[in-house]
Parts: C-alpha cells; sequence; structure tokens
C-alpha cells in the first residue's frame, strides 16, 4: 500500500464531495480516474497528496513516500531560464554538483588524502542519485513534449499558459516519485507530445494516478479505471474498453436488485396489511421486523448519463450547398510581418467531407482553419467558397461570447425572437438550470463556457461546421453527447482537435499539417497512423516540370503522348471507381449483417456486443471514405 482512503468524507461549504469513500492505491498501480465535472477527481487528489484532510476518516502514505503531484491550472513564478527552471526541483543534486566542483579546484592545487576521500564519497552518491544524467534526461524529456533546444534559453517571463503546463509537467515526470499524480496531463500537448507522454507512461516503473478526459489516452496507460459515483470510489480492473462494457453491466446488475427488492418489500408489506389483524398476526409482525431491518437499496444514479443529458443537434438548414464546399489556389497562410506558416496549398473539400486536421502546436492548424472560413486574409493565393455555403464556427478561445452579458442575452443575441422563458427553456437542454441563465458569462466555467458556445451554434442552420477544439472542457459525457450530434449532422465538417478518440469516431480524412506543408490522408486518425507517411497523398505538391519540346519538332508526338498520358489516368481511375463500388457494396452488406445481430438476442454478453459496434463504426467510417472518393472520382470522369 502507498496511499490510502479510509471511511473519508469532504466537502465545500454547501457541496458535499465525497461520503464515506475507501479505496487504496498500491506499488505499480497504473491508474485513470473518470467521472463527470465536478464529482471529485481533482480534489480526491488533492487529498491523496496531503493538499487537503479529510472532514472525517483518514488518508494514510506509507513512510517515506516521495509524491508529484501536476495541477491542471499552473502559476509559474520566478526568472531565470525555462532550463533552470526544469532543474528546480533538484536543488540538493545541483548543490552536490558544485560542491563536486569545487573540490575538484582543491584536488588540483593539492592531493590531501582526506578531500580526495570527501570527493570519492561524494561523487559516489550523486553518481547514485543520477547527477550525471540529469541534464540529459531533462532535456529528452523537454523535447518529447515540444520544448526545441532554443527555447530552454528563453526566459520563463516569456512564457504561454500552454508552455507553462508543459514545463510543469516535464518538472513532475523528471522528479520520478513513488507516487505520480496528474490532472488533465495531456491539457496543451500536441498529438505528437501526447504519444511521447503515452510511451514515458507505459515504461513508468512505479505508480501512477491521473485524471483525464482523453479517453484514447486513457486506453493506452491505464490498467484499472476509478469511477467516481455518487461520492464513492468503484474500481474496474482490465483497461478502459473493458471498463466501458462492465459498467454498463454494473448498473444492470445493480438496478435489477433495486428492481427484486422493491417487488420483495411490496409483496411483504401487502401480506402485513391483509394479515396484521387476522389469523396470522404472529406472522406478519414477525415479517414487519424482518422488513425493518433491511438496508433499502436505491436505483443507481447514473452521474454519467445525467452529466450527458445535453440536447445537441446540428442542422444544414434547407439548402446542402455547392458540390464543391471550399477550394484554395496557391494558399499561403500566417500573419503580416512574419513568415508563412503554411504555403501553396491547393485542396478541394467536398461538400460532405469530414476532415480533422493534426500537427504540432504552432504549425498553423487554426490558422488554416480561420483562413478558410474568411476569418482570417490570406497571405497568398486565394479561397473560393461554393455556392450557397453557409459556415458555422467554433472559436476555441470563445471570443464570441460576451463577458458582461448574461446566458438568456448571449442566446438572444443570436435569436432576438426568443423571449426570456423561451431561452431559459433552450438553456436548460445544455444543463443550465434553475438561475443559471441569468449568470454573467465572466462567471462560467471552461466546460460552460464551451456549453454555452455550442447551444449558439445550434440555433442557426449551417451546412459546414468550422470547430476548433470542440472538445477542450468537456468531460466525457458531453464529449460522447457531441460526437453523437456530428455523426448525425449531415454537412461538411472541419475539426482541428488533439482528441484522437473523437477524430476516429467522427473523420473520413486527415489533414495533417507539417515542415510549411499539408498532406491528405484518407481514412481516420488511427488509419493515418497505421498506414504511417510511406503513402502520403500530397495535397500541394510542386508543380512536375516537363521536358521542353524544341519547335522544330513535331507538335503532333507531343499531342499524342499528352492524349495517351490522359488515357491511362483515365484507364487508372475508371479501375479504381470499380474497385471502390465493389468496397461500397460489401462494407454495406457487412453493416446490413452487424445489425441483423445487434437486433438479436445477445443473451447478456455485453463485451461481444460492444464488439459488434465498434466493428459497424469502423466500417462507416471506412465507407463514408469510399462513398467520398467515389464521387469525386465520378466526377472527374464526367468532367
Amino acid at each position: 500500500m502507498l496511499a490510502q482512503l479510509a471511511d473519508v468524507d469532504f466537502g465545500y461549504p454547501g457541496t458535499e464531495i465525497f461520503t464515506g469513500i475507501t479505496w487504496q492505491v498500491n506499488p505499480g498501480d497504473r491508474i485513470g480516474l473518470v467521472g463527470p465535472n465536478g464529482c471529485g477527481k481533482s480534489t480526491l487528489l488533492r487529498l491523496l497528496d496531503g493538499r487537503l484532510a479529510p472532514d472525517r476518516g483518514q488518508v494514510a502514505r506509507t513512510r517515506g513516500l516521495t509524491i508529484a503531484y501536476l495541477k491542471q491550472s499552473q502559476e509559474l513564478e520566478g526568472h531565470g531560464k525555462i532550463f533552470d527552471a526544469l532543474l528546480k526541483p533538484f536543488a540538493r543534486l545541483l548543490a552536490m554538483r558544485d560542491e563536486l566542483h569545487a573540490i575538484e579546484g582543491e584536488l588540483e592545487r593539492t592531493h590531501d588524502d582526506k578531500t580526495l576521500e570527501r570527493y570519492g564519497t561524494l561523487q559516489e552518491r550523486y553518481t547514485s542519485e543520477g547527477g550525471y544524467s540529469l541534464e540529459s534526461r531533462a532535456k529528452a524529456l523537454a523535447h518529447d513534449l515540444g520544448f526545441a533546444d532554443a527555447d530552454l534559453e528563453r526566459p520563463v517571463e516569456t512564457l504561454s499558459g500552454g508552455e507553462r503546463g508543459r514545463l510543469e509537467l516535464a518538472k513532475t515526470l523528471l522528479e520520478e516519485p513513488d507516487l505520480l499524480l496528474l490532472d488533465e496531463p495531456t491539457n496543451h500537448l500536441d498529438v505528437e507530445a501526447t504519444e511521447h507522454l503515452e510511451e514515458r507512461l507505459r515504461e513508468w516503473p512505479k505508480a501512477f494516478v491521473l485524471v483525464s478526459h482523453d479517453r484514447y489516452f486513457l486506453r493506452a496507460v491505464c490498467r484499472d479505471l476509478v469511477e467516481l459515483e455518487n461520492g464513492k470510489a468503484v474500481v474496474f480492473q482490465g483497461g478502459y474498453d473493458k471498463y466501458v462494457v462492465e459498467r454498463e453491466q454494473r448498473h444492470e446488475r445493480l438496478n435489477a436488485a433495486f428492481e427484486r427488492q422493491r417487488d420483495h418489500i411490496e409483496k411483504t408489506e401487502d401480506f402485513i396489511r391483509k394479515n396484521l389483524a387476522g389469523q396470522k398476526t404472529r406472522q406478519a409482525k414477525s415479517r414487519r421486523k424482518q422488513l425493518d431491518k433491511v438496508e433499502r437499496l436505491n436505483r443507481v444514479q447514473d452521474e454519467f448519463e445525467a452529466a450527458g443529458q445535453i440536447g445537441l443537434r446540428f442542422s444544414v438548414g434547407d439548402h446542402a450547398g455547392g458540390k464543391e464546399a471550399l477550394k484554395t489556389v496557391g494558399l499561403s497562410v500566417g500573419y503580416p510581418g512574419v513568415a508563412p506558416l503554411v504555403t501553396g496549398i491547393d485542396l478541394t473539400i467536398y461538400r460532405g467531407d469530414r476532415i480533422g486536421f493534426i500537427g504540432p502546436n504552432g504549425c498553423g492548424k487554426s490558422t488554416l482553419l480561420k483562413t478558410l472560413i474568411d476569418r482570417l486574409a490570406p497571405l497568398d493565393g486565394s479561397v473560393l467558397r461554393g455556392h450557397e455555403v453557409r459556415i458555422g464556427y467554433f472559436d476555441q478561445k470563445l471570443s464570441d461570447l460576451d463577458e458582461d452579458r448574461s446566458l438568456i442575452d448571449e442566446i438572444r443575441q443570436v435569436r432576438g425572437d426568443f423571449n426570456e422563458d423561451v431561452a431559459r427553456n433552450f438553456l436548460g437542454r445544455f444543463r443550465f438550470s434553475g438561475d443559471d441563465p441569468f449568470r454573467k458569462v465572466k462567471g462560467l466555467s471552461g466546460g460552460e463556457r464551451n456549453r454555452l458556445a455550442l447551444a449558439k451554434m445550434m440555433l442557426r442552420p449551417r451546412n459546414l461546421l468550422a470547430l476548433d477544439e470542440p472538445t477542450n472542457h468537456l468531460d466525457i459525457p458531453a464529449r460522447e453527447v457531441l460526437e453523437s450530434a456530428l455523426e448525425d449532422y449531415q454537412g461538411t465538417m472541419l475539426i482541428v482537435s488533439h482528441d484522437r478518440y473523437f477524430l476516429d469516431r467522427l473523420v473520413t480524412k486527415i489533414l495533417h499539417l507539417h515542415d510549411g506543408r499539408c498532406d491528405l490522408h484518407p481514412g481516420n486518425y488511427t488509419d493515418f497512423k497505421r498506414r504511417g507517411t510511406s503513402r502520403n497523398q500530397v495535397v500541394s505538391p510542386k508543380p512536375v516540370e516537363l521536358p521542353s519540346v524544341s519547335p522544330a519538332k513535331d507538335t503532333r508526338v507531343a499531342d499524342r503522348e499528352r492524349q495517351k498520358s490522359v488515357q491511362r489516368e483515365g484507364d487508372k481511375k475508371k479501375k479504381r471507381l470499380g474497385e471502390l463500388e465493389e468496397k461500397i457494396a460489401g462494407a454495406e452488406r457487412e453493416i446490413a449483417a452487424i445489425n441483423d445481430k445487434l437486433a438479436a438476442n445477445h443473451g447478456g454478453d455485453w463485451q461481444k456486443l460492444h464488439g459488434l459496434v465498434a466493428d459497424k463504426e469502423k466500417l462507416e467510417a471506412r465507407l463514408r471514405s469510399w462513398m467520398s472518393e467515389w464521387e469525386k472520382l465520378g466526377s472527374e470522369l464526367e468532367s
């Protein structure tokens, strides 16, 4: 046992968080804490760390236990270089290094035996505690989390909010404690840095407990999941996928037990009423005593399900828009006065495309998205919008919200025809109840702001949605609701996101931004990773320079060669079109077969049922991708 909570109660004024929670962390545990926002995940980490004391009960820790704790928000103080801040927790080790250097100076002047012995003892300690490898380990970790060598020389004061979070994560990991506590460690990390973190945690030799809403991340690194439910800790062993299945099975068992007990109680009370004054009085009194001793069960209050009660639905409206929703010609994006972030983009986005933008932080994903939808002017080239294309935009900075408006005023700013009651009812669909609609935007949490921005987007039909990090601050239930709403949406989607689970479920193409260019890949994120970069389909290739033809040569030869080239290209497209038609027909047959299996009696085999649903989602994603390619090829062959 490393740390243990025994019958702990804890709450804030007016809010009870935990009631009699008992749970412990053991050596080697790899635990993911899950539950909707507000259930107490961060509070539990602070209780384990000792930053909070329980109202009742006990928190015990093994003697000499070392704990490193990463908070969600970072307020970095101090001056100096970023690299010095990274090494700050190792002040004692750095002091030993300085002492070794001082002794080396003494030994250059004199070979005193006592000094030499002191040097040998200190050097052995310094070596055993990893002193000689400290700086190289620190740099490797900083690189994994997105810091270049030049960044490490920057002053601490120049750090952005995201960089502060990454620096604190690097410091926490570098300490290598007995127990690692991480609260939303993937915040501010791009996909590449998140995957580096996953690699480190998969090889982590000690115990960790982490809070995350990133389901891909939880699946990759956690052996056990602990869900905080109604003030208690429920442990699920075996990883995220098994947790999803077993959680549903557990709720079914508990509710079945509740139903059985309720039926038993009703029958017993009926017997008591009928026989208390009759011949079976003694039996009736005996049963009443037994009934008084029964510990009454409650129907399971599924907090995840309650947190997911968001009435989200996006509409295309009365016009689906032109076949080519957006088209770029020689596009370069960025900001005036500095080098472009991405150049030479020739890209056609077709009606119904679902494209996920990925790439390292700072590569230009949000900038490209804003340029495509005319929120930012191109540095070069052009963006053409298709006929009747109407765009809805979700800005990750939520700049569309007015801090001084009430929630009702925010809704009525879009829909002036809504009176106060209608606006309140609408906000209720997004978990804003009671007096919430009269609150000011400035008093909302990140998750509440996100829900309000999504609610405003819903108010106007749009046939193209441009979404910049739409899952920021959302818990797992809210993400699942958003995913379902976007799955049902019939329009075009452009999504910037680091949430790989979200991208896997929704997109059929990946636009990968890197090194000032972008490549388009068919399929979702997992398809992109599986395929690697060996088969990139480049969006903006350099023009092929054909050998020049001398005017003296017969131009008919060149014409025939061009015609042959066009014919060969057409034949390839026709062949591919036939292959796609076979694939589409096969996928439709497989989906129909899965639907039949899902409709049949599954006999309580929830794991098999979950597998069928996952297979269907993969097939549907592939089908969407093949259909999009089929439509594009058909259009090209027609023209």
